[in-house]
């Protein structure tokens, strides 16, 4: 067996794809943009053209993939809401047909990221760990009691729909007051221009002006480092975390989100035990959701589920 692993991450706007070592060291990184236009074979043949490259002349025995959902796992038929020309799409078989006879698994992306994070980031060594990625949408996962808790559909971990307010806004969903419909890069930009901001649109570019000191758009990180807070306190209180590590597009923003985010989660974490969580940020940046996809198929103990293959 190779001492690598084919690790691919899946997005609406890109492509990605590594070799993984078992150390957890990224080599041969590839990315291209995701098709923007055709059919399901469009992406899969840009895909294949990724993967090519990333393995050349050797063949893996092992391949994992984190990939948007929603999917029906474990059998890796995805639907990403944000590669809208994959619905139902047979990624794990078509893997397994491309390489025949290695290990394939896919799962959520914002899992994929929780499992790098704790196989060799900001979660190592602990027991109980919530990974969070805060970006397009807001998505997670948890490894309870050392294991990744995948839930009877693989949707475990699922942090952006925890409600944190009540009477907040409509959520995709069809809920109210998620916490992905607060703290999700576009929500948070859209409220800042709702309260007047008239920068480019976008969320770099309000963390840019938050930076230079605009009132809204540092009231805007605030608004949702505040629910983001409130969620990890919730959660905390259920799962009875050892650490939760927020990553994504918007983390980016630093302390302008996560002093906010820590501030509210010190106010609503009463008891003693869940004060004894810490809230951190991501270690692995851009390649989270690569070494996550690679401790799938390395650490199955940890990471994949007996009889799930």
């Amino acid at each position: 067996m190779t001492d690598w692993a084919l690790a691919v991450d899946i997005g609406g706007t890109k492509l990605a794809a590594a070799r993984v070592r078992r150390d957890g060291t990224v080599q041969v990184r590839a990315q291209r943009p995701t098709p923007e236009n055709g059919d399901a074979e469009t992406v899969w043949d840009a895909l294949a053209g990724l993967l090519a490259d990333v393995v050349a002349d050797d063949r893996p025995d092992l391949v994992g993939v984190g990939c948007g959902g929603p999917m029906r796992w474990p059998a890796g038929e995805v639907s990403p809401l944000n590669l809208h020309a994959w619905r139902d799409f047979p990624l794990r078989a078509r893997l397994g047909q491309c390489y025949p006879g290695a290990r394939v698994r896919v799962h959520n992306d914002a899992v994929a990221m929780t499992a790098g994070e704790h196989w060799r980031g900001a979660g190592r060594g602990t027991r109980n760990f919530l990974g969070m990625v805060v970006s397009t949408g807001v998505g997670g996962g948890v490894v309870c009691d050392g294991r990744l808790a995948n839930g009877s559909s693989g949707n475990a971990g699922h942090i952006g729909h925890v409600v944190v307010d009540a009477d907040g806004p409509a959520c995709m969903c069809g809920g109210h007051g998620c916490l992905e419909a607060v703290a999700r890069g576009p929500a948070v930009v859209a409220w800042a221009v709702a309260q007047g901001w008239t920068g480019n649109a976008d969320g770099p570019a309000l963390v840019d002006a938050a930076r230079a000191g605009d009132p809204i758009c540092l009231a805007a990180l605030t608004r949702a480092g505040r629910a983001i807070g409130v969620a990890v306190a919730s959660v905390a209180a259920v799962l009875d975390l050892d650490a939760a590590a927020v990553g994504g597009g918007l983390a980016n923003a630093g302390d302008l989100l996560l002093g906010p985010a820590t501030a509210a989660f010190e106010r609503h974490a009463g008891l003693d035990f869940v004060q004894r969580c810490r809230l951190v940020p991501a270690e692995l940046g851009a390649d989270a959701g690569l070494v996550g996809a690679a401790a799938l198929v390395f650490d199955e103990a940890s990471y994949w589920p007996a009889g799930a293959d």
